[in-house]
């Protein structure tokens, strides 16, 4: 029977997990001494898991035993359904402890080995998500994997496959050489023999292809489920304002409304979920993961700059507000998650419950606002979910709902913030979604950005507080001395080599640290970061970036990642901060890198536009002029806030009060006097010392 084939039905959702209370446990196994929360959750299972390690590989070999890997994390509703089911039933842990060898992974913690599988699952099955549960060789190869398992299909799926094992081992051998080869060919990555071009022309073909996949009613695109994808977004808002496409710009402007209307958007407590299981983005898997939120800030932020739509700010203001609340640390360190589970009055963990509603509660708790309550948040059909609960989802705008509602803007503003007051206090006396308090460098340079992009949009100098503190956490606690970062901390302790991710995000972070500060360490720090992935990450022949560092122990692939999903991809991030600091540090090097990299993902890009659209936003950089704006004097803070106020996206910025050698500061400070120099393409207009007359430069230039 050719079992390893079997396509499972991928249903990819999310949940986190949480300490339990002291008590006596039947079981406990390798996993007790592990740190992440997805790990410990495990940690009583009588299934004997083992962490990832050399030990448990050694383990295998020495005893030629099969391997089960299982990949999963703590957002994860599926994964904690196969536990419940599978994991803690004695029954299949005897089958799963005689025959293999059991390595448990959270993904967040080993992104490089759950690429690894991941791609191996989706060559088997044309399919992926989590829980990954794969079966591999003693030497790490697999053979056999899905998704989520029901508990007979999981049984019997393990018997075969070591009948199988023990009686004819070589059939597996043979599959496992044939599957070795495609999952080292996906990594492949081919040099493009074309004549480096980028214009504006590619890009707009680009677009049109994608736009014929955009819901133009509800927004996103014709798809359920609907995820948020932020840098999506973040491209085509810029493209739509660089290129002068009203459609374009209005159909993000529709989708950003539309999601932060619906039910992904917590209109309580902020923050947004992970993605809607329908077209109208209402009902959302509950979870709150923290690189959602980052990217969704800075999406919002840029959004109000360039709309002045106070809803917009509004979102910034609230979902940074729940970071702060329910996702910061002493260390100014952001935790990873929120489940989407937590515990009813009949004590068990169900889906949502933190924050679905009854008309019997809301009644109770409102009063006589309960009518008008309704009717703005769809306590109604348009609302309803199931099990007598409702999600809030908006239909209509403010302005449109006081005055149908024949009541003033102010009067409105006043019951809202009264609601949404009176709900989180009602909210909060029920059982808490469980948290996932491990930190992650890559996540945490994502919400490092987002308090800086909203800083800049709104002028809140606590964004640039938390931001700065964030900042040397990183410094202090994630960076080593030679410029190498850690991946995770928790417990007061910094684990795991850094991957690509953490590099790429830490470095762009710092810039726009340097951007929003003018603090040259924060610019010094992003260069020898990027000097340290060069020599560790980066393949000349190919001029791309491994995931992993020539620091690590090998897998059975070397990855790398190249399309961006819903975290840009770490290719395509440092692409971005390559053409940044070849401006800052005057490096031809970086550039030519950054402009050979775009050049190699060029031709994936056409058909597939949403899936490099962070690449898409380096190649306006090259496409359309990008600026240099360098402030120089006294005056250097009020003048940078007064550029802020405007929605500049192809421009950098430098400044100092003082004289400076760095190679965009160079003679150009001038006693008694604050200086704004405009340059592109190595050529820069008459100094001026107001600030409207350099945008005026800016503006006419474009």
């Amino acid at each position: 029977m050719k079992y390893w084939f079997i396509v499972i039905l991928i249903i990819t959702s999310s949940c986190t997990s949480q300490n339990q209370p002291p008590m006596e446990h039947t079981y406990t196994n390798e996993l007790i001494h592990e740190t992440s929360p997805y790990l410990l959750q495990h940690a009583h299972n009588p299934v004997n898991w083992v962490p990832w390690g050399e030990k448990a590989l050694d383990q295998a070999k020495k005893e030629n035993k099969l391997i089960i890997i299982s990949i999963g994390y703590a957002a994860c509703h599926w994964c904690h359904v196969m536990e419940h089911e599978s994991f803690e039933d004695p029954k299949v842990a005897e089958i799963m402890n005689t025959n293999y060898i059991n390595i448990k992974v959270d993904r967040e913690e080993r992104p490089d080995i759950d690429q690894v599988y991941m791609n191996a699952i989706q060559l088997m099955t044309g399919s992926g998500g989590w829980p990954l549960n794969v079966v591999v060789l003693p030497d790490g190869r697999p053979i056999w994997g899905g998704t989520y398992f029901p508990k007979g299909n999981w049984v019997d799926a393990l018997k075969q496959i070591a009948n199988l094992y023990e009686k004819q081992p070589e059939k597996l051998l043979e599959y496992a050489n044939k599957l070795e080869e495609g999952i080292k060919a996906i990594d492949i990555i081919e040099v493009n023999p074309d004549k480096v071009s980028f214009d504006k022309e590619f890009i707009a073909s680009a677009v049109k292809e994608w736009s014929q996949h955009f819901d133009y009613q509800k927004g996103g695109t014709k798809r359920v489920p609907k995820f948020m994808m932020p840098n999506n977004y973040q491209f085509l808002l810029r493209y739509a304002h660089q290129s002068k496409d009203k459609a374009l710009l209005d159909y993000v402007k529709n989708t950003l409304t539309q999601i932060s209307y619906g039910g992904v958007y917590d209109h309580i407590g902020g923050g947004f979920s992970r993605y809607s299981t329908d077209g109208k983005w209402h009902v959302p898997h509950f979870e709150k993961m923290l690189y959602d939120n980052a990217q969704l800030v800075s999406l919002y932020s840029d959004a109000y700059l360039i709309t002045k739509d106070p809803w917009y700010k509004d979102v910034v203001y609230e979902t940074l507000n729940f970071v702060s609340r329910e996702l910061t640390n002493n260390e100014g360190a952001f935790y990873s998650s929120l489940d989407a589970d937590s515990t009813t009055k009949n004590e068990e963990l169900e889906e949502g419950a933190y924050y679905v509603w009854t008309k019997e509660e809301l009644k109770k708790l409102l009063g006589q606002d309960y009518d008008l309550f309704s009717d703005y948040y769809n306590i109604n059909s348009y609302g309803f979910w199931e099990k007598e609960n409702y999600v809030l989802i908006r239909k209509h705008s403010d302005v449109e709902f006081y005055e149908k509602n024949n009541i003033s803007y102010a009067e409105l503003t006043n019951k809202i913030a009264f609601w949404k007051k009176e709900l989180l206090l009602q909210r909060e006396k029920r059982s808490r979604p469980r948290l996932d308090d491990k930190t992650l460098t890559s996540w945490n340079a994502l919400m490092l950005k987002a308090y800086l992009d909203a800083y800049r949009v709104f002028g809140d100098k606590t964004f640039l507080d938390s931001a700065i503190k964030n900042g040397n956490f990183i410094k202090t606690k994630q960076l080593e001395t030679d410029f190498s970062l850690f991946h995770s901390y928790k417990n007061s302790k910094s684990t795991i080599n850094g991957y690509l991710e953490d590099y790429a995000t830490v470095i762009e972070a710092f810039i726009i640290l340097y951007q929003n500060t003018f603090n040259n360490e924060w610019l010094d720090l992003s260069k020898q970061i990027t000097e340290y992935t060069l020599d560790h990450f980066f393949d000349e022949e190919k001029n791309i970036f491994y995931f992993t560092s020539d620091q690590d122990p090998k897998l059975i692939s070397r990855t790398i990642e190249s399309s961006d999903n819903v975290i840009p991809a770490s290719n395509s991030i440092m692409g971005k901060n390559l053409f940044l600091l070849s401006h800052y540090y005057d490096e031809a090097r970086y550039k030519n890198i950054s402009e050979q990299m775009l050049h190699t993902i060029k031709p994936q890009i056409a058909s597939y536009a949403s899936g490099y659209s962070n690449w898409l936003d380096l190649m306006l950089n090259f496409s359309f002029d990008f600026y240099e704006i360098v402030i120089v004097g006294d005056q250097v803070v009020n003048k940078l806030s007064e550029f802020n106020k405007i929605y500049i996206p192809n421009k950098l910025l430098a400044g100092s009060t003082v004289d400076s050698n760095s190679p965009l500061l160079k003679h150009r400070f001038v006693q008694d006097k604050t200086l704004i120099y405009v340059c592109v393409n190595s050529a820069c207009k008459y100094p001026v010392e107001n600030t409207e007359e350099a945008i005026k430069i800016l503006q006419s230039e474009n």
